[in-house]
């Protein structure tokens, strides 16, 4: 080979290096709005943390309301410049609203200071240097009030497309863009930590309860990222999905003259008393109806990224002064970049009570572990949704938040309804994923029978001889009902079967203990099988309450067949028309023949409709603890 043959394939080599070495670290970079400016995301880079690259199209919208502060919004726009933001282009859009209509002719002096203000305010920001992208300067020629500011403020151009809100008379930390930076990138591009149960971040420092039972939030002081129902108007930031969701909500909403009201929040009280003045009412009860949650700071000190000086405004009367301390780079303790894995989060609803989303029980183990989540109490009900309507479950669900029944589980088939239910802190089993790990344990080949009813069956008797098993007081219940009252004791005398009633408790006892739930599974199958063969339909002595019974009566325990339970009301299609209310039972429950309007009317008529239009609850309850 000559000496220039051997030179090619050198050549060819030392590209394909080339190339591959720039397009690996090009891959490592990202592109901001401004296409000659790029950012490295892997600065301080943590490998236990990897972020994803932004898109070459992510836009970040910095929103400043104003009104007639300039004191205010000189320091807020001062904070907001003195951010570190890199080499990103951030875009500054000021929306000033104008000043009330003032009656010219007897207040003459009055309106022309007002205006000499009004314009004092726009030389002061047409003269403000903005260097970070472009500024926009929106000056409304009428007041439109607070409401209007916030709701008009944003529409996404894009799911690329981000809005940091914050109120003239607000501070920001420097380090407050850095902040979000990362967290955008976390937690909105990085798939393994996203969730579309996030609509935003409030930069706040987290201060009170919204239900009315609480006050000032308790939180422990090791929790620095968590998240929380509450939206925050002190440094909002919002995502573009779901604020165009809750806009179209709002446009919907009030064009029908369905006001924002929602029993139990304080901010039901501040609606009632300031009306179409205020925004947040509208956003709560749509962040409430949707079951989305806001991702909030927690540092040491009362310190927060943002801070507002609580100047007089539609909000206060008079300045109050900051209500927290700002955090900067020479308080900072910590690395603020770092953020936590989403599964080790912590969720809050509106009362501050925990909630735990995506609990879709696939597994044995699943299934122990949920259990082990509300062994508190020692027993445990098992709700089944197979042949309940959505409004009908949704309502129950009201009624066990107002009961504070927790101690839960619900069964159905696999349906968006059934993974909205686990995304909202339910605990949900799906029949055909547990049903897969049933016939893994020893009944391979059963799957080939009846894919409806006999998956049913051997779910609830897993359900059941498991939570036997680990000592469990167990409720089997059918959704079309509603409680009144404290509906399931937790210590009833006796194990009962209640044929008309869809109902089946089990007391746990030495006998259960002892009970191998692979055992009950086994001989439910063996029944379950045989029905199959004679092709017989489920039906009062074929359904799983019934062999259930028998087959616990084999195993020695003691089950009473009980037709007229004292607690239970029972109405008949028919009858359901003229049927009132009994307050010495304790729980509700229906056939199948009434109809989905005749019941809703009808529980509305007892008050025990709890949902309104949007299928959510009426009110949100919070209970001592």
């Amino acid at each position: 080979m000559t000496p220039k043959g051997r030179l090619l394939p050198l050549l060819l080599l030392s590209l394909s290096v080339l190339f591959f070495y720039s397009y690996f670290h090009s891959s490592h970079r990202i592109f901001a709005h401004n296409p000659d400016a790029t950012t490295d995301l892997y600065l301080n880079f943590n490998p236990h943390q990897p972020h994803q690259p932004l898109p070459s199209n992510f836009t970040f919208i910095i929103t400043v309301l104003a009104y007639n502060r300039i004191s205010s919004l000189s320091r807020c726009l001062q904070s907001l410049a003195k951010a570190d933001y890199g080499q990103d282009h951030v875009d500054l859009h000021i929306y000033i609203d104008h000043f009330k209509e003032l009656n010219a002719e007897n207040q003459s002096e009055i309106l022309n200071e007002t205006l000499k203000e009004s314009h004092k305010i726009l030389e002061f920001v047409d003269q403000f240097v903005w260097t970070f992208g472009k500024k926009f300067v929106h000056y409304r020629t009428v007041n439109v009030g607070l409401q209007a500011q916030w709701l008009e403020a944003w529409w996404p151009s894009s799911d690329d497309e981000f809005a940091f809100i914050v109120e003239d008379d607000l501070e920001v930390s420097p380090l407050y863009y850095k902040f979000l930076r990362s967290l955008i990138s976390y937690y909105y591009y990085n798939s393994v930590n996203f969730s579309p149960s996030i609509y935003g971040a409030s930069l706040q420092r987290p201060r009170f309860v919204a239900g009315k039972h609480g006050n000032i939030l308790q939180l422990d002081s090791e929790i620095h990222l968590f998240l929380y129902q509450m939206v925050g108007t002190w440094g909002q930031l919002l995502f573009p999905k779901q604020w165009k969701e809750f806009r179209l909500w709002y446009d919907i909403h009030k064009a029908k003259g369905i006001k924002p009201m929602l029993q139990g929040m304080v901010t039901t009280g501040w609606y009632k008393k300031m009306g179409e003045r205020i925004w947040t009412p509208w956003f709560i009860k749509f962040i409430q109806s949707r079951g989305y949650f806001n991702i909030y700071t927690n540092f040491p000190q009362q310190r927060a990224l943002s801070v507002s000086h609580r100047d007089a405004g539609v909000n206060y009367g008079r300045t109050v002064g900051p209500d927290s301390e700002l955090l900067d780079g020479s308080s900072l303790d910590f690395n603020l970049s770092e953020m936590q894995p989403l599964e080790t989060l912590k969720w809050y609803d509106f009362c501050f009570s925990e909630v735990i989303p995506n609990r879709v029980i696939q597994s044995f183990v699943e299934f122990e572990s949920v259990l082990n989540t509300l062994s508190e109490q020692r027993t445990i009900l098992f709700i089944t949704f197979y042949k309940t309507p959505e409004p009908i479950a949704r309502n129950l669900l009201c009624h066990f938040e107002r009961l504070n029944v927790r101690n839960y589980i619900l069964i159905g088939t696999r349906s968006k309804f059934l993974h909205d239910l686990a995304r909202r802190g339910h605990p949900v089993v799906e029949t055909e994923l547990l049903f897969e790990d049933i016939n893994k344990l020893k009944f391979k080949g059963f799957e080939a029978t009846d894919v409806g009813a006999i998956q049913e069956i051997l779910v609830k008797a897993y359900c059941i001889g498991k939570s036997l098993e680990l000592g469990y007081n167990s409720w089997l219940i059918d959704g079309n009902m509603v409680p009144v009252g404290e509906v399931f004791p937790h210590n009833p005398p006796d194990s009962f079967v209640e044929q008309e009633a869809d109902v089946l408790y089990i007391k746990s006892s030495q006998i259960s203990k002892k009970l191998r739930f692979e055992h009950f599974v086994e001989k439910m199958v063996m029944m379950a099988k045989s029905l199959t063969d004679r092709n017989l339909h489920l039906g009062h002595h074929t359904s799983f309450r019934f062999l259930a019974a028998k087959c616990l009566e084999e195993k020695g325990m003691m089950i009473k067949s009980v037709n007229d339970m004292s607690f239970v009301m029972k109405v008949k299609g028919s009858d359901f028309n003229h049927t009132a209310l009994d307050s010495t039972k304790r729980m509700i429950i229906w056939t199948l023949e009434a109809s989905m309007l005749t019941i809703q009317k009808r529980l509305d008529d007892m008050g025990m409709w709890a949902i309104d239009g949007d299928l959510s609850c009426t009110a949100v309850v919070c209970h001592r603890l």
